[in-house]
């Protein structure tokens, strides 16, 4: 039986090479899959997915306006699978439509992206997601300052720890660090540098 998957993580927590890596095992088999992110991430170019050890594939691009569901269903061919990155910047209607895809085209979806945002706010993608997935996994990684598990992800601005401004600024390690909740309230951005 299909499901809707949301498997979230900080940054740093391997969202990006697990949909790889997932996408190279359907393919293996012979099975289609699409793959699909969100049109806000540019780093690396609109439309692709980039893991920081460095693989990357092409993928179709979701903007606001985009409807998954009917670009899913009016395919050529009927994918094994649908996986999404940076799920947290899909919107409400995005995240119907990927329940649609599961219980009327009958096809998994495997979203991967970030629960809460710097200011520890749900993502409108996420909120969506931990309310209509079927399964939600944890992908765990461990704190910038310590070896306990990141919960949440500090914006950092010349060296200092920011924690108001506008929700969406894309950025990797130079911009963000996965953090526990105690070194989010109290980062060693300093100790680190000496």
């Amino acid at each position: 039986m299909a499901q809707l998957f949301f498997h979230y993580g900080a940054m740093n927590s391997g969202k990006s090479i697990e949909i790889l890596k997932v996408a190279h095992n359907y393919e293996e088999q012979d099975k289609q899959v699409v793959l699909m992110t969100s049109g806000i991430d540019t780093r690396t170019g609109v439309g692709e997915i980039s893991s920081r050890i460095g693989l990357r594939r092409d993928a179709f691009p979701i903007f606001d306006d985009t409807d998954i569901y009917a670009g899913i269903k009016q395919a050529e061919t009927n994918p094994a699978c649908v996986l999404i990155d940076e799920a947290q910047f899909l919107k409400k209607h995005h995240v119907l439509e990927l329940a649609k895809v599961v219980d009327e085209l009958g096809i998994p979806v495997m979203t991967f992206g970030l629960k809460n945002d710097f200011r520890n706010e749900l993502f409108e993608g996420s909120k969506y997601l931990l309310l209509y997935a079927d399964k939600i996994v944890e992908m765990k990684t461990i704190c910038w300052f310590c070896k306990h598990k990141a919960l949440m992800n500090l914006r950092v601005h010349n060296g200092k720890p920011v924690y108001e401004g506008e929700q969406v600024q894309i950025g990797g390690n130079e911009s963000y660090y996965p953090v526990c909740r105690r070194h989010y309230f109290n980062p060693l951005i300093e100790e680190m540098r000496n």
